[in-house]
């Protein structure tokens, strides 16, 4: 018996084994893509105008996530909180130039998991933060203990062109509007460049069946300078039959000086000509992106890799193009908090549309599930994949998005969290029907849309009698939302010297 028993105890461990090395082997990729700076001015969101046909291809094998937000609208803080799985309150990351190293320096990164858990994980291009365009070619605000391999081209929009490019302030170009109608042909240029190193490393991981791959592919455009080849891609738009933004005036009336806080001088002074051309460079720099995400799909299909690999397209933030006359990010409305956000995975459900609002920090933990990985303790964002198999779940049921302004109005002080004077955070509540936001906890405004008759934004209603229980509902919602961004400790984390800690709401 004895000997029997030690028999079923040494089978019971080789199936385990072998259980666990099969698990291993099979275990799928993942290609991760991240675009700069795009909002959802694509095809397969229903724009009319902006041509994507390789993202509309992804789109109709992947789930599209109608109402996806970033967490902070801007590049630094947005793209620590989607690679740590952690919202800035938590990740002390509130302005650019910074990785979370500095703040949660012992905290694991999303590539990381993959690489502690026997995946090849590459990095190319835009990851997390680079001064655009001037890091190109660098490792810029790197994490290096997230890659095993990082790889920066540069092209001619990098090393060549400055000198030509039309910015509403001159010399300078990624902070302000500025773009350019390149006479040099796409492979000359960085995002081409970033495709073909990704064909490369594609091609060596599908002859390694063993190991799995984590990949990362961060395209530069349409960051400005928007720089991409005039023929096709500029040609592709014509300048005269871009759109501009109306009603601007009308729209201003009931906003809070705080909303339109990311407004800058020289924006308010552009000419008609001046926003068709940025409208024009805008969408050519889409295009030309597309064209190499579609790149990658090809590389996938030739190489065989297309069944076994999870797919992720998305991007750091939204963007504005003249909406409540404001451009770029940094804003709490729809234009610059929501984001693009398709995922095809093997054997969940594919060309379906997800309308539930959902988060950046969802994608660590549903990446983590989809490869059958030990994710790390504390993330605070959920699993996607219920929704990925039934598009009708409804998850937690919102999505916050936060941003940092000055001091317009006098209010803000120091709160419990010890915050500079003169600065205060707005967070906004996207939920299926409502948008809800509240700046400094309302002392500096609020603001309330109804996106099932107002999707533009256009009417605030937090001040009409009508709606003072929807707002009181939304904002105790609100409340009980932000309370989930920070540690669980109730822990504030090592915060930068010139950041602010967070104001936090009363317990």
């Amino acid at each position: 018996m004895r000997i029997q028993r030690v028999r079923i105890i040494i089978m019971s461990l080789l199936f385990a084994v072998c259980a666990i090395v099969s698990a291993a082997e099979n275990r799928k990729n993942v290609l991760l893509i991240v675009s700069d700076d795009l909002n959802n001015g694509l095809g397969c969101y229903g724009d009319p105008l902006v041509k994507t046909p390789n993202l509309d291809r992804l789109a109709a094998r992947s789930v599209r996530f109608q109402h996806a937000y970033c967490a902070f609208p801007l590049c630094g803080p947005s793209r620590n909180s989607m690679l740590t799985g952690l919202y800035p309150n938590s990740t002390g990351i509130l302005a650019n130039s910074q990785i979370f190293r500095q703040t949660i320096p012992g905290r694991q990164s999303l590539p990381q998991m993959f690489r502690q858990q026997g995946y090849f994980a590459g990095r190319i291009g835009k990851l997390y933060h680079y001064n655009v365009p001037n890091s190109i070619g660098t490792d810029g605000h790197d994490d290096s203990a997230s890659w095993e391999l990082e790889l920066n081209p540069a092209g001619v929009d990098r090393l060549e062109e400055h000198p030509q490019i039309t910015s509403l302030v001159p010399n300078q170009f990624g902070g302000t509007l500025s773009w350019y109608a390149s006479p040099k042909s796409d492979e000359h240029h960085t995002d081409a460049k970033l495709a073909a190193d990704a064909e490369w490393v594609l091609e060596r991981c599908s002859n390694r069946e063993k190991r799995p791959f984590f990949l990362a592919v961060g395209f530069f455009r349409p960051h400005t300078p928007y720089v991409a080849p005039k023929v096709p891609w500029f040609d592709m738009y014509s300048e005269q039959s871009m759109p501009i933004v109306t009603g601007v005036e009308a729209d201003l009336q009931d906003l809070p000086a705080a909303a339109l806080g990311s407004q800058k001088k020289e924006q308010l002074t552009m000419s008609d000509v001046q926003k068709r051309q940025a409208r024009q460079a805008y969408y050519a720099s889409i295009s030309f992106m597309d064209a190499q995400v579609g790149r990658l799909l090809d590389a996938l299909e030739r190489l065989g890799l297309a069944e076994d690999t999870v797919i992720v397209f998305t991007s750091d933030h939204g963007y504005h193009l003249g909406e409540h006359g404001l451009w770029q990010k940094m804003s709490l409305f729809e234009e610059s908090s929501r984001v693009p956000l398709l995922i095809a995975a093997p054997g969940c459900k594919s060309g379906q549309v997800c309308e539930a609002p959902v988060s950046h920090v969802d994608l660590f933990p549903t990446l983590a599930e989809l490869c059958g990985l030990q994710a790390p303790a504390g993330l605070q964002g959920q699993s996607l994949v219920p929704m990925l198999r039934d598009v009708g779940q409804q998850g937690r049921g919102w999505a916050l998005t936060q941003v940092t302004r000055g001091n317009p109005g006098g209010a803000g002080g120091k709160g419990r969290g010890g915050a500079e004077e003169g600065r205060f955070f707005g967070y906004s509540l996207r939920t299926p029907k409502w948008r809800y936001t509240e700046w400094a906890e309302g002392r500096e405004g609020r603001e309330l849309y109804d996106h099932s008759v107002d999707p533009r934004e256009q009417t605030n209603l937090a001040s009409n009698p009508e709606h003072s229980s929807t707002v009181a509902e939304l904002s105790g919602l609100l409340t009980q939302a932000v309370r989930t961004t920070f540690p669980e400790t109730g822990e504030t984390p090592k915060v930068q010297q010139g950041l602010w800690a967070p104001v936090l709401v009363d317990p």
